[in-house]
């Protein structure tokens, strides 16, 4: 017997138990089915957790969240988390006068945590646009706040991903429940996820730890998930401290905290509750870039707050554009900090922001507005200093002389301790700090914690990020390598003062004349482009950036793009700051403040035709745009700032294999240099990223693998052939897989050309022409067999964007390929012209898994409309196939079997309509005519009467959720008997035929009675039109129906 999807929603209510939840079934529960929350209950524990307050106060409450009902989704359960996080405010009248109060849903007291009701509820139906009932919910003092999608461990064609779309759907079918919604929650065992009602797929993430002090690499640990999520104290924080709005311009995001952000923010907080009574050290808060650190900050910010009784908290970044994206952040999620930030616009405007105020307050500023002072801006202790990126070289503790003036510089961190003597400081990174930098642990004290790339990598948060080198290909000379060698000396001199850094670039001034040789320029322009549209283009959203070694050179790289492709005016855009002193041509081209916001927007912007920015130190630090995936690097940079810059490409988007930086300027060394302060692992794993030396070998090794798979299959023409010489080598290789004798290669070949794929989209400018060749061969061949054979679910428009990009990038086809010439765009499976092409095909193999393909399908819509025809169908089909793969049957023999069944389905469908019955109707035809005796008995027209009397009878009769309930059950079972007695059904076949019925009917929880026919109806056009080449017809691997053991085997 295996273990179910139903043996899963056990063992997770049991652990639900363990874990002090009450367990209920969900159609024992009477209540009204068109109400999400389960009011009974709300009711019992507002009274309890609101105790002493009067009723009407309470049902002021309940109808204020029965009343949200305007906006979209989002918008809806964002009043609902804000009634939920804070309470919800009443007016009422006692008797006597009109009163006001707040009622709240939650007792957050850790001390009253008994005080609300935590049940776990499975198969709890509610009813909307349609009827469904979701898997598991998890309900506290009766809303139903978290949804448990789950898929069954044991069957291969479903996975987690599944999961997603019906959590998709049940917020189109029955978005009412959603927004009650604190957050969602998909798993097939092997993969356990939560994200909230606006995560995309990517974005939900896995909980790793059950304390936080010990992350879980085990596979298949889903009870590290639960538990660690949902102990009861720890779901409730969760819910009050760690999930937020985000006010986007493309509309409100709902952020859930990941796991290394929940504990390390209570880390910093307990630490925090020290230093403000110690030393003021509260220490460094490492999390590497890409993993969601400006939003730790938001949720430290908040927790802050109730933990320490109001403090003021003062934000400092060390750069104007910096300030603006961490102040833009916090004010996207003001409703959740319950104040407004503040930007400082001078000193005297912070000491008067400061002095204003005992208490309270977000105040952001940059280091700059610090200077000398005898002083201090505030004394108060409960000020809490957060510093963005707390390890630059300007943070200087010491002071520093200069040789030739003998002046006296103080280290702007001792300028800021001496504004503030009594607040307690804390630093946010995305980088580790140096080993030889002692000011930052002086100033702000030992890690809090630490979230590395290897971790952020493993757990999803994170891309890996590739290097490639370029630089041979400008020719540079070995006076101008000297002359960048120099410059990295400099970037990496420690504790240079800023005189002496501007001195050493006054000397180096000649390599910007060296670097903005009109020829070097040309070189790198013209390489950036055969690059990009050779092999990044098509990659994701083809999203690049360009970072160049100053404004002017940006502005020569482009005009000189824009002169080699003159079409591309909005693909390309300069990013960086404007001066009085720029040439008045400039002006138009870098614009103002409001311009370059309007760029942000259209580059982070995927349908946008903006692709390329090219930028010299804006959007180095704080931009995210998580489809961006290659840099193009002309710019000596080094230790964090070049970390910094090249985690433009680290975050996570779809499918993306990693981010790729590309090299024109010898950042290799410094690479490796700034790896010496990563953790070990992080070394091990990212301290030589070179393409060469990481995709490059893996793309070579999977190359082999598939040559080896394709032993004996002659695929040479590919790359010399025309594009119809092409289509028939793909219909040949994808029917050399599909032999019935190959079936492990043909598992094998999906594993490794997939690997394949993924380095391919990194190393793709290292190949030649005959790898490209073959490895877009191999992957067109992997996309089809997913195709055919269901595994690996693709989507029509994954295939036609996946092929396309194929076409563009590796073949350079100027036709298009088509594998079936001679079918029509839109057929029906019962066709006789297209089942005459099948049977006509060369490659047999194609041609059996295509009808067997099509033929499941059908079969699986049968199951939800017309068991009786799925039994009889799915019976002829397993034969077939059985006979086939035992050898008893030819490649001809079967495909003409097959055919034979397509008839007979198509002969069924049309009988319904000569008898004049819905396709519902003939459901119940079919189980009242199963034995043949019957339709001896009764003529035509008596059976007719009979059918269309029982499935009247049987609706009127239906109610939610009657299947799950035996009173219901029993109550349906006599009415079909006392029908069955009332035509004179032969008694010895009306308990088969009552057992049918009943079956038939359990149909109805998925399938509304008025969806019989559009269900059949959908189904029945295939849509082969593609722009490049066909997908191979259904969408999914599918299932079907064997009665004899009531159990479902799959044929794939």
């Amino acid at each position: 017997m295996s273990f179910t999807e139903g043996s899963y929603e056990k063992a997770l209510i049991a652990l639900f138990e363990n874990l002090g939840y009450q367990h209920q079934y969900g159609p024992n529960i009477e209540r009204d089915y068109y109400v999400p929350f389960y009011e009974e209950q709300l009711i019992e524990s507002l009274t309890t957790i609101n105790y002493g307050k009067p009723r009407p106060a309470i049902d002021e409450a309940i109808s204020k969240l029965k009343d949200i009902e305007i906006g979209s989704l989002p918008q809806r359960n964002e009043l609902f988390m804000d009634y939920l996080q804070h309470g919800i405010e009443v007016s009422f009248f006692d008797g006597k006068e009109q009163r006001n109060d707040i009622i709240y849903l939650i007792d957050y007291n850790d001390k009253n945590i008994k005080r609300n009701d935590f049940k776990v509820i499975n198969q709890w139906t509610f009813v909307e646009n349609s009827e469904k009932r979701a898997d598991i919910i998890l309900f506290v003092n009766g809303l139903p706040l978290v949804v448990i999608e789950l898929k069954s461990p044991s069957r291969e064609e479903t996975n987690v991903s599944e999961a997603y779309l019906q959590l998709r759907n049940y917020m189109k079918e029955i978005p009412s429940l959603f927004v009650y919604n604190v957050f969602c929650v998909m798993s097939d065992m092997a993969c356990s996820k939560a994200g909230t009602i606006t995560s995309n797929e990517d974005r939900y993430m896995e909980w790793k730890t059950k304390d936080g002090k010990y992350e879980s690499s085990q596979f298949i640990d889903y009870d590290t998930f639960f538990e660690g999520i949902f102990i009861k104290e720890r779901f409730i924080d969760i819910i009050k401290n760690f999930i937020c709005f985000s006010k986007e311009e493309s509309g409100a995001a709902k952020i859930l905290a990941a796991y290394h952000q929940y504990f390390a923010v209570k880390k910093a907080v307990e630490r925090t509750k020290k230093a403000t009574q110690g030393d003021g050290k509260i220490g460094v808060f490492w999390h590497t870039q890409g993993s969601g650190k400006s939003l730790s900050m938001v949720f430290y910010a908040h927790l802050l707050q109730d933990e320490l009784s109001q403090p003021t908290i003062v934000v400092i970044t060390d750069r104007n554009d910096l300030d603006d994206q961490l102040y833009t952040q916090f004010s996207k999620c003001q409703q959740f900090l319950r104040q407004i930030p503040i930007q400082a616009k001078s000193r005297e405007d912070l000491k008067s922001l400061l002095a204003g105020r005992e208490a309270n307050g977000i105040i952001f500023t940059t280091m700059q507005k610090f200077e000398e002072s005898d002083e201090p801006l505030s004394l108060r202790r409960n000020i809490v200093v957060m510093t963005d990126e707390a390890h630059r070289g300007q943070y200087g503790f010491e002071e520093k002389v200069n040789e030739e003036t003998g002046k006296i510089s103080i280290g702007t961190a001792r300028i800021i301790h001496n504004s503030l003597p009594n607040a307690s400081f804390i630093g946010f990174t995305g980088t580790p700090i140096s080993t030889k930098d002692r000011d930052t642990t002086e100033v702000f004290g030992d890690y809090i914690d630490i979230y590395d790339m290897t971790q952020a990598v493993s757990d999803g948060a994170t891309c890996p990020v590739y290097y490639e080198s370029r630089v041979i290909n400008l020719n540079l000379d070995k006076d101008t390598l000297k002359a960048i060698d120099d410059e990295y000396e400099i970037l990496a001199s420690e504790g240079a003062t800023e005189e002496q850094i501007e001195k050493s670039k006054k000397q180096m001034s000649h390599l910007e004349e060296i670097l903005g040789a009109p020829a070097t320029i040309d070189s790198l322009c013209k390489d950036i482009i055969n690059h990009y549209e050779e092999n990044r283009q098509f990659e994701l959203t083809g999203k690049a950036m360009i970072v160049a070694y100053s404004r002017p050179i940006a502005m020569s790289i482009y005009h000189r793009i824009l002169e080699l492709r003159p079409n591309w005016t909005d693909k390309v855009k300069v990013v960086m700051t404007g001066s009085n002193k720029d040439p008045e041509e400039w002006h138009d081209i870098i614009g103002n403040k409001q311009y370059k916001k309007e760029l942000a927007k259209k580059f982070k912007d995927n349908n946008d035709p903006m692709k390329i920015a090219i930028v010299v130190d804006m959007w180095l630090t704080g931009f995210d745009v998580p489809s961006l995936a290659t840099m193009y690097v002309y710019k000596p940079m080094s230790g964090h700032n070049l970390m910094q810059a090249i985690a433009r490409v680290n975050r996570v988007f779809n499918d993306k294999a990693g981010g790729l930086v590309v090299d024109y300027i010898g950042i290799a060394k410094a690479l490796k240099q700034a790896m010496h302060d990563y953790t070990v692992r992080d070394q091990k794993r990212f301290g030589n990223p070179d393409i060469k030396k990481t995709a490059l070998i893996k793309f070579q090794e999977k190359l082999e693998v598939c040559r080896d798979i394709f032993h004996g299959f002659d695929y040479s023409n590919f790359q010399s052939g025309t594009d119809n010489d092409r289509a028939q080598i793909i219909k040949g290789g994808v029917n050399f897989l599909m032999d019935s004798n190959k079936n492990d290669k043909m598992q094998l070949f999906q594993k490794e050309s997939s690997l394949l794929h993924s380095s391919i989209t990194l190393c793709r400018s290292l190949l030649n022409e005959q790898q490209r060749y073959e490895a877009a061969f191999f992957e067109t061949v992997r996309i089809l067999l997913s195709r055919m054979t269901g595994k690996g679910k693709v989507s029509k428009k994954e295939i036609n964007a996946r092929i396309g990009e194929l076409i563009k990038q590796s073949v350079k086809s100027e036709g298009v390929i088509n594998l079936f010439p001679d079918v029509k765009a839109e057929f029906s499976i019962f066709d006789a012209a297209f089942l005459e092409e099948i049977s006509k095909m060369k490659e047999k193999n194609i041609a059996i898994e295509l009808l067997k393909k099509l033929l499941a399908e059908r079969v699986t819509i049968y199951q939800k409309t017309n068991l009786v025809q799925a039994e009889k169908f799915s019976d002829l089909l397993n034969r077939a196939l059985s006979n086939y793969l035992k050898g008893l049957l030819t490649n001809e023999e079967v495909i003409q079997e097959l055919l034979k069944l397509a008839a007979e389905i198509s002969e069924s469908e049309n009988q319904g309509n000569e008898l004049g019955l819905t396709a519902e109707e003939k459901s119940f035809y079919d189980a009242l005519t199963k034995p043949r005796a019957v339709q001896d008995i009764y003529t035509n027209e008596q059976l007719v009467a009979m059918t269309k009397e029982l499935t009247d009878a049987l609706r009127k009769n239906r109610t939610i959720d009657w299947q799950k309930k035996e009173s219901a059950r029993a109550g349906m079972r006599r009415m079909i008997k006392r029908l069955l007695k009332k035509y004179k059904y032969p008694p010895e076949e009306a308990e088969n035929a009552l057992e049918t019925v009943i079956h038939q009917c359990e149909q109805w929880t998925d399938n509304d009675s008025d969806n019989y026919n559009s269900l059949l109806n959908e189904t029945r056009k295939y849509d082969f039109h593609n722009e490049t080449y066909p997908p191979m017809a259904a969408d999914e691997r599918v299932e079907y129906y064997t009665p004899k053991n009531n159990n479902k085997n799959t044929l794939l």
